[in-house]
């Protein structure tokens, strides 16, 4: 019986996996490009698949093991319909779980301790542990949730420029800077915005930090509604005694300054980031696999 565990951090940028033993150790890593299962199912699945088969080639392993092995993968929209089950059943591992990218998250960054995690990349998405009993929340996608992710920093700034062109709100030199970037010509935003998916939005997000921290009005408006917005959400998830409120994702650095002392006093370095966890949880699902056949 092989016993190997490959977790996997399904990302809106991309896919990056871990093949570990059974004690934990990571033996080999591999990447690919995006998992966004609500926009794109079929190539979010590829993709899941790809990195697992880089992760085993890197541990110097057959490609035929991907059979043999236990899986936990975490992506956005698992809780969303029967995306998740659609991917888990489509999976071709011996034994792979589908989960929220929101509980891989939280495993890496707080283990099994209790504390709250927002993470903050293409999307966005919490969850929180107390008394060992999980509340997710979030993650339901940039068209009608993900607030404060990169995609939704994007299309804000997209949506401000435009109405700075057409004089309803005053323009900044983010709104003139993003406009110029499509000729000066409304429509071409338009047409973009059309077409774009979650990862085209998001990168505008360092746009959008790095003209707020210059005093850019518009762009500190975007920031602060975000940082509102994350407040807003960890209150429905903090009680009195919660200690450890853990940002992660390429956006939580930058949100940091913005947040309000009430969440600043709280914040704890996470032990580790989403792949970790979803190796963590890999790894319990394999022994737990193995304990069940024994």
């Amino acid at each position: 019986m092989t016993e190997l565990a490959i977790g996997i951090d399904g990302g809106g940028t991309s896919c990056r996996a871990a093949v570990a033993d059974r004690d934990g150790n990571i033996i080999g890593r591999g990447k690919s490009g995006p998992a966004n299962i609500l926009s794109d199912l079929d190539n979010s699945l590829l993709n899941i698949v790809e990195s697992a088969r880089q992760a085993l080639r890197d541990a110097g392993l057959a490609a035929e093991t991907i059979t043999a092995v236990a899986s936990v993968v975490g992506v956005a929209g698992a809780n969303v319909g029967d995306y998740g089950r659609r991917i888990e059943e489509a999976l071709p591992f011996a034994e792979g779980r589908v989960v929220t990218d929101a509980l891989i998250a939280l495993q890496g960054a707080l283990g099994d301790a209790d504390g709250i995690v927002g993470a903050f990349g293409t999307g966005s998405v919490y969850n929180a542990r107390r008394n060992g009993r999980l509340n997710g929340i979030g993650g339901w996608g940039s068209i009608v949730g993900d607030q404060a992710s990169g995609a939704r920093l994007g299309r804000d700034l997209m949506e401000r420029s435009l109405l700075a062109h057409d004089g309803v709100r005053p323009a900044s030199p983010v709104t003139e800077a993003i406009l110029a970037e499509y000729g000066n010509d409304p429509e071409r935003v338009v047409e973009f915005a059309h077409s774009a998916r979650p990862t085209d939005f998001a990168r505008y997000a360092p746009i959008v930090f790095e003209y707020a921290t210059r005093g850019d009005a518009v762009a500190i408006g975007i920031v602060t509604d975000a940082a509102a917005a994350i407040g807003e959400s960890l209150d429905a998830l903090l009680w009195p005694e919660c200690r450890s409120i853990c940002l992660l994702g390429g956006l939580a650095k930058a949100y940091e300054p913005w947040l309000s002392e009430r969440y600043k006093s709280r914040l704890a370095r996470p032990k580790g980031d989403a792949l970790q966890g979803a190796v963590e949880l890999a790894v319990k699902l394999l022994n737990d696999r193995q304990r069940g056949a024994a």
